[in-house]
């Protein structure tokens, strides 16, 4: 157990005008669950179960339509909408943890796809550089227009305050509308809201505030988010234009200020600094005014820092943020909240945990960012690691009614998360993997990916020392069968045994250039076995047995991220498939990047092929348009996704009463999908 004084500082109490803070860590404002008010209440509910002393909501519009991204957004134009916060507010002030809505307009963010409506902003920029082709030129606002959206943002805090909110954030950052004001990037005006001096860019914002001060009272708390600094563009925000802004708007009534940074043309640079480092670490030139030394994380805090010299509110900072990162960052005393939103994503309860000194037991975020890829989809916000997101009610861990014998076969994600919410719920749970380490495949796609940014191997961690915390057994070396089923007789059998390395149909596929993916998991395990992936990893980078030049079959997630391993250590990389496109199964927001990458290092990527055979010399392929050719290989890999291992399903049929095959062992996908199986499968038996 770890003591509660680590942390001493990020467990005090803090205040933001009157509302006080029961420590310092908040929840910073984050789109996740679009207009699902039982996903909205649920999360929030669990995160002010878990501890959190702020939470601030994603941002919800105050004008609709044109307010908002698309349809999928909350708003609070209407009166009506105030029952539905109210019972956000109640679930979050049982647990006595302070609330404040965030209020937005997206402004040059709108999606015109969605209503047929022009966005607008400060000034009629052309956006398509700025944000994305999908995104229609704005429009500009007149003085008329921008007072109207100026008692938009009034009203919507009236009606916050109606529904129990303790305070407002309003959303001046990214390219939302009130930074178009800010930024002379989207700010060409030459009135008195002009580009002219920074009381004119400041005064769309200052008038807000300002009025919500007016309207509700000065003791109402409000918090301002705005970037620190702009890059990508000469005419982006400075850090001490931002600094300023910041002292305009404690002198119009601001009680905080939230500090992040945004880089024009690159959204995922602005929320997920690490993500800067993939696939390949900056050179020297990293972002003026940055820290680069956590890679990524704590990117932004020179930023928050600078501000805090001149203002006397609090400022908060963010950015892949952590507890023992973020209590560094309190007692250096660079900010004076930390904000995460990811790191709670994964564990909602990770403020009392801290707070109790159980550092281990805190679920990893492991930075896959599926969260935001699938609400960037228009989909709901999921957690690799943590299935109950925005479920949390649903999926509350219930004592079973029956106590039964759980046989868990594979020590994979899947398996090892069914045994321990099997055993959260009192089940007496056996896990049998015939490997001498736990992990799965996990372990293989760490030395694949690496530990920088997504660091694979804790989350194995923290699995394995929650289930040996909860008493599950754990046998390691020792296959299952049948006779050994027979001999425990368990009431279930959870079969998370993993997937069959597919072969693809290809004359010559069993030829002395070939390397099997079986076999090469097989001659991986047994090197991983005793060095581990960062070990390994870093041995690959003077041997590996693979020539010079190879050829990767398949192009789905597999192929690619192998194919960056291997160019990153000097091979000659070509990738094939008979898919449309590469990268399934590839985050969004990472694809294009992976994928940009490769082509720039060489690598040869080609699609919708039809393979004829493999011969000595390499891969004989028929292109869609050309002539058969012959690409010329030392190595070939198949890259093929996993088929389920059925093997002792059909063993174990009439043999037991209950069977449940999860995982790789029932649908091969990913760890998302994994982890959420065995979560499904354990709270239902």
């Amino acid at each position: 157990m770890i003591g509660t004084a680590r942390f001493e500082k990020l467990l005090e109490a803090g205040h933001i005008g009157r509302v006080k803070t029961r420590n310092r860590m908040v929840k910073s404002g984050s789109d996740l669950f679009r207009n699902d008010w039982g996903r909205f209440e649920s999360f929030y509910e669990a995160l002010a179960r878990g501890g959190v002393g702020l939470i601030i909501t994603g941002a919800v519009g105050v004008d609709s339509p044109l307010g908002h991204r698309g349809p999928y957004k909350f708003h609070i134009e209407d009166d009506k909408y105030i029952p539905n916060f109210s019972e956000v507010v109640k679930g979050v002030h049982k647990h006595d943890c302070p609330i404040f809505l965030q209020l937005w307009h997206a402004g040059p963010w709108h999606r015109t796809k969605f209503t047929g409506l022009q966005p607008v902003s400060a000034s009629p920029v052309d956006s398509s550089n700025l944000i994305g082709p999908e995104y229609m030129a704005p429009r500009e606002l007149t003085i008329p227009e921008i007072e109207e959206i100026e008692d938009q943002f009034v009203k919507a805090a009236e009606r916050a305050q109606k529904a129990g909110f303790d305070g407002v954030e309003i959303n001046a950052s990214t390219c939302h509308l009130i930074n178009s004001f800010l930024s002379r990037v989207w700010n060409k005006r030459q009135d008195a809201y002009g580009c002219g001096d920074l009381e004119s860019r400041a005064r769309f914002a200052v008038e807000i505030v300002r009025a919500i001060k007016d309207r509700l009272g000065q003791d109402f708390p409000i918090s301002v988010k705005i970037n620190g600094a702009e890059y990508g563009l000469e005419e982006g925000l400075t850090s001490e234009e931002s600094r300023q802004f910041a002292r305009i708007l404690e002198q119009a009534g601001a009680d905080a200020i939230g500090v992040r940074y945004h880089f024009f043309g690159s959204q995922i640079f602005s929320l997920f600094p690490e993500q800067y480092f993939f696939p390949e670490p900056p050179g020297p030139s990293w972002l003026k005014g940055l820290d680069a030394s956590h890679k990524g994380a704590g990117a932004f805090v020179p930023l928050a820092e600078a501000i805090k010299k001149l203002v006397s509110i609090p400022v908060s900072t963010e950015g892949r943020l952590d507890p023992v990162l973020g209590e560094r960052i309190l007692q250096e005393g660079k900010a004076d909240f930390i904000s995460m939103t990811r790191r709670l994503l994964a564990d909602p309860e990770l403020p009392n945990k801290v707070a109790s000194g159980r550092l281990d037991d805190i679920a990893p975020c492991t930075a896959c960012i599926n969260c935001s890829s699938r609400v960037t989809l228009n989909e709901f916000a999921t957690c690799r690691v943590n299935a109950a997101l925005g479920i949390e009610r649903e999926y509350e861990i219930k004592e079973a009614e029956h106590k039964k014998r759980v046989m868990v076969v594979g020590g994979g994600p899947a398996g090892m998360e069914a045994a321990r919410v099997a055993a959260l719920r009192g089940h007496e749970v056996m896990l049998y993997e015939r490997e001498h380490k736990l992990g799965g495949l996990i372990p293989l796609a760490a030395l694949v990916k690496g530990l920088e940014i997504e660091d694979l191997v804790a989350l194995v961690r923290y699995l394995k020392t929650q289930i040996t915390n909860l008493g599950v057994t754990v046998r390691l070396g020792k296959e299952a069968n049948l006779p050994l089923v027979e001999e425990l007789k368990p009431d279930v059998v959870i079969l998370a045994a993993g997937g069959i390395p597919s072969v693809p149909e290809i004359p010559g596929i069993d030829g002395r250039t070939v390397v099997s993916n079986a076999e090469l998991h097989r001659r991986l395990k047994i090197y991983l076995r005793f060095l581990g992936p960062r070990v390994l990893r870093w041995l690959t980078r003077f041997w590996m047995p693979l020539g010079k030049k190879v050829i990767i079959v398949g192009g789905a997630i597999q192929g690619c991220e192998l194919a960056e391993f291997l160019t990153k250590r000097g091979r000659k990389v070509t990738v094939v498939d008979t898919a449309e496109e590469l990268g399934d199964g590839l985050v969004a927001h990472t694809k294009a990047r992976l994928l940009g990458w490769l082509a720039q290092k060489g690598v040869r990527m080609m699609t919708e092929v039809q393979y004829d055979e493999i011969t000595d010399k390499g891969l004989t392929i028929l292109p869609k348009e050309g002539k058969r050719q012959t690409i010329e290989a030392d190595t070939i890999v198949p890259a093929m996704s996993l088929t389920p291992n059925t093997e002792l399903i059909k063993d174990l049929e009439g043999k037991v009463t209950e069977i449940y095959p999860i995982g790789d062992c029932n649908d091969p996908h990913l760890i998302l999908e994994a982890i959420a199986d065995g979560s499904r499968i354990a709270r239902a038996i």
